[in-house]
């Protein structure tokens, strides 16, 4: 079995985020473009450049309530994730709680057949086991494809999120640990079902994330 990395790249220009993801497709299955980081001005001109290659682009925009750096208010953030949907990605990352509270948004993106990654992240602990598989059964409702990820304090915290993937029913659970702790997660979830998992091409974009070379040493993956 093929073990799958997703490199996150966060560049800040159009030309840079190009040149990198380019890079990143020679090492890794997915990329995922994390266009947050752009000035909101220059999204259409890097989805333009990156265009040929979003089948195996996971696009993200993240808002700083959720750890992201979007500049501008959650409005223009809507317009733009329907503007990302249209391009078809291989995966669009939209957080669960974009999604709760935007069912015009759910609506568009079912009109254009986007493929959705639900996402839900926290940032301070790892909740505990039945408010985790009540957490992915809620997601799930939204699309197939769910992404929970959480920080471990602990060992047991990692344990716990893994465990999540004997619970994971008919969606396609990405689910680990950030931090210290959470670091083995990231390379277990592969064995355990993740569709792939997130890795960089040097410097760490989130914590306790290893590179792509690392994994691939790690999980003996030559490409």
């Amino acid at each position: 079995m093929k073990y799958k990395t997703c490199v996150s790249i966060a560049e800040t220009t159009p030309t840079k985020t190009k040149k990198t993801l380019k890079i990143a497709l020679s090492k890794s299955d997915f990329v995922e473009v994390r266009l947050d980081f752009l000035k909101i001005s220059q999204i259409p001109e890097a989805l333009e450049l990156i265009k040929k290659n979003l089948n195996r682009i996971v696009c993200t925009l993240r808002p700083k309530t959720e750890g992201g750096k979007f500049s501008g208010n959650e409005k223009e953030r809507i317009a733009i994730l329907k503007l990302i949907a249209e391009y078809n990605p291989y995966l669009l990352d939209v957080e669960f709680n974009t999604l709760k509270k935007n069912s015009d948004l759910v609506k568009y993106l079912k009109t254009t057949k986007t493929k959705l990654l639900v996402s839900w992240h926290d940032f301070k602990k790892t909740p505990n086991s039945s408010e985790l598989k009540k957490k992915i059964n809620q997601m799930g409702k939204f699309s197939s494809n769910v992404k929970i990820v959480s920080t471990a304090k602990s060992t047991d915290d990692s344990t716990r999120m893994l465990e999540l993937y004997s619970k994971r029913g008919k969606n396609n659970l990405i689910a680990f640990a950030m931090g210290d702790y959470g670091r083995i997660s990231r390379i277990l979830c592969l064995y355990l079902g993740s569709p792939y998992t997130y890795v960089s091409l040097g410097k760490a974009i989130a914590p306790g994330q290893f590179s792509v070379d690392e994994v691939k040493k790690i999980t003996n993956l030559k490409k």
